[in-house]
């Protein structure tokens, strides 16, 4: 099914007393778990990116969506350009060309690879050579390449540099994720030079993801010293990245210089050496940007669960609902419950797997059946609980779309 995005000029998902009903109107005869894409949220959301980003390409992170009917969707809209994946795996996936159509033809898969399959499927085909691009932050990653197939035995293989690009401070130490070891200019430059030096491989571009301006909350009076710290890491950012990227293109012609995610466009694009910004879960909206000062994406995909039992009178519980998402085991990982309002989930059990009890006013008047809307905290892994999406548009199920796992591919 082929989805068609057009600019947004209203934004009915802002009354949820209106939103959440009409969902659970629209999708009555779907049983649960229902996933919704909402086409009018996405639409809204994907033009929000455009809009922050100002004429910087954006490279849809496809680990923030992982469903390929999406990704057709926004890659059709001008000012979105390739995709960032996430494994070798997925890349060629992509890039393969099938009876339904021409493969992806511009991918930057965002994290190095052992997958030796992977690598000498690629490393066997010309076309697909031409449209992957693997990510190195070390000559051991290239020695990999070369142990599964010699140089003169195999296509050229595009590859780019990941700069780190976490901020050091004499106060907190190593602030944002354990990426690439390549940190200082120096040894992008040294880097840079080592990997023309060998046969086999091309250097065509550079990344850096800013996780601790992307992938922090910032909202609120006790998240001051958060933005402090993300208004030194991006003025720190800034000059050690334009300095790295100077040094690599005197070495080799770049074609792409990746930055950013959807939390930190604005701080991207403010650096003039990047030349396209990755983004992808501000397309789904999850309810992690919720804490974020500077934008407020729709949430556009949600799921509904089903009550099923009242072990108490103020008690609802639904089957399922322990989707939780990765990263540091904190509360903000679990779903959040957005309707009916008032509902909370125990502190003793949280979400489970197979049941979630939720206390709450609401609770009282839930009866067997009647279904419950959450978000969760991240966008692409909703994905991996579904085979498929609804495509809710104009109040009604127009449709669905698969994801990854509903086309039988499970990468990571």
């Amino acid at each position: 099914m082929t989805l068609d995005l057009t600019r947004q000029t209203s934004a009915p998902w802002d009354d949820a007393h209106d939103w959440w009903p009409a969902l659970t109107a629209a999708t009555h005869d779907l049983d649960a778990p229902v996933g919704v894409l909402s086409v009018e949220a996405l639409a809204s959301n994907a033009y929000d990116l455009l809009d922050r980003a100002a004429g910087l390409p954006i490279r849809v992170a496809s680990k923030s969506v992982r469903v390929r009917g999406v990704l057709d969707a926004v890659l059709e809209l001008p000012g979105y350009r390739g995709i960032l994946a996430y494994t070798l795996a997925e890349a060629l996936w992509l890039a393969t060309d099938s009876s339904e159509g021409r493969g992806y033809g511009d991918i930057v898969v965002g994290y190095p690879t052992a997958d030796r399959g992977a690598l000498a499927r690629l490393a066997a085909d010309e076309k697909l050579a031409s449209r992957v691009t693997l990510m190195i932050d070390d000559t051991a990653q290239l020695d990999l390449v070369d142990a599964v197939v010699a140089p003169g035995r195999r296509a050229v293989i595009r590859v780019a540099i990941e700069l780190d690009v976490s901020y050091r401070s004499r106060a907190l130490g190593h602030v944002g994720v354990r990426r690439s070891p390549v940190h200082e200019p120096a040894q992008a430059e040294a880097l840079a030079e080592a990997i023309i030096a060998r046969r086999g491989f091309r250097l065509v571009g550079m990344m850096g993801y800013e996780a601790q301006i992307a992938g922090v909350t910032n909202a609120g009076p006790r998240k001051a010293a958060i933005r402090a710290m993300q208004r030194a890491s991006t003025r720190e950012l800034a000059e050690r990245r334009a300095e790295a990227v100077h040094r690599v293109r005197q070495v080799a012609e770049l074609e792409f210089v990746n930055g950013g995610g959807t939390g930190s466009i604005e701080s991207t694009h403010a650096d003039s050496s990047v030349t396209e910004v990755a983004a992808g879960s501000g397309l789904f909206g999850p309810h992690l940007f919720d804490g974020y000062t500077h934008f407020h994406p729709a949430p556009a995909a949600a799921f509904a669960l089903d009550v099923v039992r009242h072990p108490t009178a103020d008690i609802a519980t639904l089957l399922g609902g322990g989707w939780i998402a990765s990263g540091p085991p904190q509360p903000d990982r679990v779903p959040k419950v957005v309707w009916p309002e008032g509902l909370r989930m125990l502190a003793r059990e949280s979400a489970g797997e197979v049941q979630t009890p939720l206390r709450g006013a609401a609770a009282r008047d839930l009866a067997i059946g009647d279904r419950v809307w959450l978000r969760h905290t991240k966008a692409g892994e909703l994905s991996e609980h579904l085979a498929a999406f609804a495509l809710v548009e104009g109040g009604t199920v127009t449709g669905e779309l698969p994801t990854y796992r509903g086309e039988g591919k499970v990468f990571l």
